[in-house]
């Protein structure tokens, strides 16, 4: 359940294609989960928006796709059990800085 990287390519008229508009779509789906999932992982409550936490998601699984690729973990048969822990950690990590940045301002 990675997020790749989808083809850019345009519709006629330059309208966007299916291809393109499920590739964000699913971007924010899988953000929502990997925010929640890293959002459940520090304890005690996090003070932050949902906004924010779906940022850190999407973000967070961007670059944990991308480590995980770099890992050669990415693109196993069935489940990417590593990249999701490792999406999951670093939705954690960032949850966790925003909260402290938010503390200290």
């Amino acid at each position: 359940m990675a997020i790749c990287p989808t083809s850019s390519t345009s519709g006629p008229q330059g309208q966007a294609t299916a291809t393109e508009s499920s590739g964000v779509i699913g971007a924010v789906v899988i953000g929502i989960v990997i925010g929640a999932l890293g959002r459940l992982v520090p304890p005690g409550r996090q003070r932050i928006s949902v906004l924010w936490t779906i940022g850190i998601g999407i973000v967070a699984a961007l670059v944990g796709t991308g480590i995980a690729a770099d890992l050669g973990v990415a693109g196993t048969e069935g489940f990417d059990w590593i990249e999701w822990l490792i999406q999951i950690g670093l939705a954690a990590a960032g949850v966790t800085a925003l909260e402290r940045a938010k503390a200290h301002s």
